[in-house]
């Protein structure tokens, strides 16, 4: 929001939140019904698209978004190099208002003015007459207007929001306060409304332009350059007439220069051209990819879960994963996608962050978790893992952590598969397992002496249970088998606190996959279920508590820091993805794989040190 917000800067029905759009179905019922029982002379089709074509608009900023961002974590010719957050995706949450804005305008619009209905698909001489209008007044009243926004009495009353991006997105084009939206909307009505009461519109020319407006907007915020040299050393004109993505980047970040709205040709003539416009064009243009020091290899989760990536919604990004009613509409995009990945896929970046000198990425294996549980998968499964790790060290990068199912016992042994298979690896492989077993153990209050547990073992439980025997806590397991199975880890010493059979008086319940509704079912009233693998129990009591999944609070200053970990909450970050940057920042030169685990003291203290803070859980037990 601008430092002194002036009148109309909140839309009319911000109050309406996500339901904002029900205020277009009076116009969209009877659009719809006219142009059904309506005989073929009297058909509106261009009435009839208005809505249609809203949408259309929001699958093409969609894809500006998912493209910038793709592209910046990745870091070629990335022209501004800093950090974008949550504070900016929610106050940029809204772009959608003003095409909302704009549906209501079309269809007002058309009823006020006559010209404006029943228009022809094509009409040459509007389209060219739209063309000379926008060149003309439009990009000239706009440079004065913009160049008023920027006096202090207005900027800090609106355009100051606008301004709030620094380093901006596609979607940052269209973030102003309701007042400035409709005196944009005003200049650009003017070859609408000319080519409309001159009776040369046509949907051409109208959804021409708008997709004009949509197109050059986003390029001018993507936040990466992309146009060669070479168009303008074909096009010399191009210069005066077609900014670039440098070129209004440079207006955000000096704020004095570079007013123009799509053509600079104003800024050239008044001398407000950055001195600096050339030069950045250049040196992004020769930007390269950013080398990752630490890789975090994860993969998608559930098919919704693509619309939560950064990469996807970024107001589902920004919060944790949960299931949204309305992504059910999505399904045939949803169903196409899960089939594209059973047989194609790339692994793809998708976000960078630093931290301390350390420039990290996470990559993508693009399979569902439903795909690792296959036998048949595996083989398929490994050979992109092990292409992750192949390509990750010959971009020289320290270490690479193994998220989610991407480190199963069956599927790789912990990782343990790759550094046997290719024994000269310089980079490290983690399975983050010593900073799992160190948060879950710092879970558990020290007063505490008996624990339940419950869950198909592995690495992680074991030394779980290992720690706590040996510190005198009781450890009750469920079934016989895993009993035997933990005892042959334990130290005679030890074996004494592992109890089977035992009571279900525990009143704390470690959880690892396949604890089902029946186990749990078993837990005492106000039971709190602490997780020890890397998905989420399902929440089967509602009359117990349920801690998140081993995450820690990450330091403020890890950066470019704007999207949730999965179902993690905000600047949280999973003890699998810490663990790679731990080993990186303290330069441990060992693998964490296979059987082998880290120094389960030591991992911790060096996270605490390091910023990282044990998430702050209010339960009845403290």
């Amino acid at each position: 929001m601008a430092s002194k917000p002036g009148i109309l800067t909140d839309w009319p029905w911000t109050p309406l939140g996500r339901f904002k759009w029900v205020i277009l179905t009076p116009f969209i019922a009877k659009s719809t019904h006219s142009f059904i029982v309506n005989s073929p002379e009297e058909k509106d089709l261009s009435n009839f698209l208005i809505f249609p074509y809203m949408m259309v608009r929001m699958l093409h900023d969609q894809i500006w978004i998912s493209l910038s961002r793709h592209r910046t974590a990745k870091g070629k010719n990335r022209i501004v190099d800093k950090a974008i957050e949550f504070e900016q995706v929610d106050r940029e949450s809204n772009w959608d208002d003003q095409i909302l804005f704009n549906a209501l305008i079309f269809y007002i619009g058309q009823w006020l003015v006559p010209e404006s209905q029943k228009l022809p698909i094509w009409r040459t001489s509007g389209v060219v007459m739209t063309i000379l209008l926008h060149s003309g007044p439009v990009e000239f009243l706009y440079y004065w207007l913009h160049r008023a926004l920027h006096h202090h009495f207005l900027y800090s009353r609106y355009h100051s929001h606008h301004h709030s991006s620094i380093v901006t997105e596609p979607i940052t084009s269209v973030i102003h306060p309701f007042a400035e939206h409709i005196a944009y909307f005003l200049l650009f009505a003017i070859p609408l409304y000319i080519t409309a009461i001159t009776n040369t519109a046509s949907i051409a020319s109208f959804a021409g332009y708008l997709a004009y407006i949509d197109f050059m907007n986003n390029l001018g915020h993507c936040n990466f350059e992309f146009i060669p040299k070479k168009v303008f050393s074909i096009f010399p004109i191009l210069k005066y007439t077609m900014y670039t993505p440098s070129f209004h980047s440079l207006h955000h970040t000096q704020f004095r220069t570079n007013y123009s709205l799509f053509m600079p040709i104003y800024d050239y003539i008044y001398g407000t051209v950055d001195k600096a416009s050339d030069t950045l064009y250049e040196n992004s243009l020769k930007k390269e990819e950013g080398a990752p020091d630490v890789v975090h290899l994860t993969h998608l989760t559930t098919p919704e879960s693509i619309y939560q990536l950064r990469l996807g919604f970024s107001s589902l990004a920004s919060s944790p994963q949960s299931s949204e009613w309305y992504l059910y509409f999505m399904w045939p995009f949803t169903f196409w996608s899960v089939l594209v990945t059973w047989f194609y896929g790339k692994t793809f970046v998708l976000e960078r962050n630093s931290f301390n000198m350390l420039n990290l990425q996470s990559w993508v294996i693009p399979r569902f978790h439903v795909q690792y549980l296959f036998k048949w998968q595996r083989e398929t499964l490994n050979k992109l893992i092990e292409e992750a790790i192949l390509e990750a060290e010959l971009s020289k990068v320290k270490v690479l952590s193994l998220g989610l199912s991407n480190q199963g016992d069956l599927l790789n042994r912990y990782g343990e598969l790759y550094i046997k298979r290719y024994p000269q690896l310089k980079m490290k492989i983690v399975d983050g397992s010593s900073l799992v077993v160190a948060i879950v153990l710092n879970s558990i209050p020290k007063e505490e002496n008996q624990v339940f547990l419950c869950g198909r073992l592995d690495k992680v439980s074991y030394a779980i249970v290992n720690a706590l025997c040996e510190r005198g806590t009781k450890v009750t397991t469920m079934y016989r088998d895993d009993h035997e199975n933990l005892q042959l880890r334990l130290s005679s010493k030890s074996q004494k606190n592992l109890v089977f059979p035992g009571s279900n008086s525990a009143k704390i319940w470690l959880v690892g996959d396949q604890c089902e509704e029946v186990e749990q079912k078993k837990a005492p009233k106000g039971s709190l279920f602490v997780p020890f693998s890397q998905f989420p129990p399902k929440k089967f009591r509602k009359d117990c508590f349920y801690l998140s999944t081993p995450a820690m609070i990450t330091p403020p200053n890890l950066s470019n820091v704007h999207s949730c970990e999965n179902w993690l909450p905000r600047r949280v970050m999973s003890a699998w993805r810490i663990a790679g940057i731990l080993h990186a920042l303290e330069g441990w030169d060992v693998h964490e794989c296979g059987e082998v685990m880290f120094s389960i003291d030591k991992i911790w203290q060096a996270s605490l040190q390091h910023g990282f803070r044990p998430l702050k859980i209010n339960h009845p037990l403290d």
